[in-house]
């Protein structure tokens, strides 16, 4: 009789052991649409005073700009808010790695980059370009601006820095710890022209007009601008995530988000440089 008892205590305590098992087990297998549901909230990646992209109200607390836009329609998608979450460029990476946010928009597609975050499609393409208040290097090729007689101002560690190691290895590139330093370089004459992005640069020729007009050097270098997401995510969040850049390219509806996004700067399409396409 102690015996079976003994027994049917056991079962009980192995049985409780495999239920929670079983509930460890379901909970480190829910699926990240799951995860991000039962939370009711998408956080991104979001970088202050980064116009178009992201700006943050200092009175109010509330983001605006192209990506928040993209942010707040994929959260509807999934029927949940949209959080924003304070970040640099070179944090957003760390912190879709450390699980703080679901993803990071707005990542140029660097290789080195691939070995931390997973890529999405590509949400739009982006093409590097130089802005200079000198209109003598409107036609120029990188080839050209491959010369030592041409000073270039970067932000180091950049997209765009890779960039001049790439095409202009014979230049006399200046690298700065921020960009602002690189855009100071430029208004002043320290250098002859910045590197940089079209949109950012587009806006940055509104601020300050100094720094002259952008130009898309020939070869025109576009690279495809993609969402970040953990290694760890399952194959259906990827797979959504795609599919939404993808589908959103497609139909126009990342262009229409990136040109309300430029609206604010007096810039329309008309006034994007010649020879740069948001679509690749």
């Amino acid at each position: 009789m102690r015996f079976l008892k003994r027994l049917a205590l056991g079962a009980a305590a192995a049985a409780i052991t495999l239920g929670s098992s079983l509930g460890v087990a379901s909970a480190q297998d829910k699926s990240t649409v799951d995860a991000v549901r039962d939370r009711g909230v998408l956080r991104i990646a979001g970088i202050l005073n980064e116009d178009p992209y992201f700006s943050k109200d200092p009175r109010t607390g509330e983001w605006r700009g192209f990506v928040v836009e993209m942010g707040k329609d994929m959260a509807a998608e999934l029927g949940v808010e949209l959080e924003v979450v304070e970040s640099s460029w070179a944090n957003s990476i760390l912190d879709v790695q450390s699980g703080k946010v679901d993803l990071a928009f707005a990542l140029t597609a660097l290789p080195k980059r691939a070995l931390s975050v997973h890529f999405s499609a590509p949400t739009y393409y982006n093409s590097f370009v130089i802005v200079s208040p000198k209109a003598e290097l409107a036609e120029k090729t990188w080839a050209e601006l491959n010369d030592p007689a041409y000073t270039i101002a970067v932000d180091l560690g950049s997209a765009q820095d890779q960039i001049t190691k790439a095409y202009l290895p014979k230049a006399n590139i200046l690298r700065f710890k921020t960009r602002d330093e690189a855009i100071l370089a430029v208004s002043t004459g320290k250098a002859d022209a910045i590197i940089n992005t079209v949109f950012n640069s587009m806006v940055m020729t509104k601020k300050n007009a100094a720094i002259g007009t952008v130009y898309v050097p020939k070869p025109i270098l576009s690279s495809p601008s993609v969402i970040g997401m953990s290694h760890e995510s399952d194959a259906v969040w990827r797979g959504f995530v795609s599919a939404w850049a993808d589908y959103n390219r497609r139909v126009g509806n990342n262009q229409t988000w990136i040109l309300k996004g430029l609206e604010p700067f007096g810039i329309s399409a008309d006034d994007l440089p010649e020879g740069f396409d948001i679509n690749g």
